[in-house]
């Protein structure tokens, strides 16, 4: 799992039958690195979240959809700048 905010929308019209009924998301990571990730929960543009990948991306949103990056949840509050626990 991997901490990102959302840049915004991906508008795709043509797509593979695995991918043509989700919404997909621009995602940046805190180095800077931009990934494209399937929203089934509707995130926003700004908000922080959690996604998972791999086969658990699939499986975090159905065996049918095609993906190897999921968002996996909406964060409510984190404190970006806090040290990590234990450090």
């Amino acid at each position: 799992m991997e901490i990102m905010q959302v840049e915004g929308s991906l508008v795709c019209t043509r797509r593979i039958p695995g991918l043509q009924a989700v919404s997909l998301r621009v995602l940046r990571n805190r180095k800077g690195a931009r990934s494209v990730a399937v929203d089934t929960i509707g995130a926003r543009r700004g908000n922080w979240v959690i996604t998972v990948s791999g086969s658990a991306a699939r499986h975090a949103v159905g065996t049918r959809i095609l993906t190897d990056l999921s968002i996996g949840g909406i964060i409510d509050h984190w404190d970006e700048s806090a040290p990590p626990a234990g450090g």
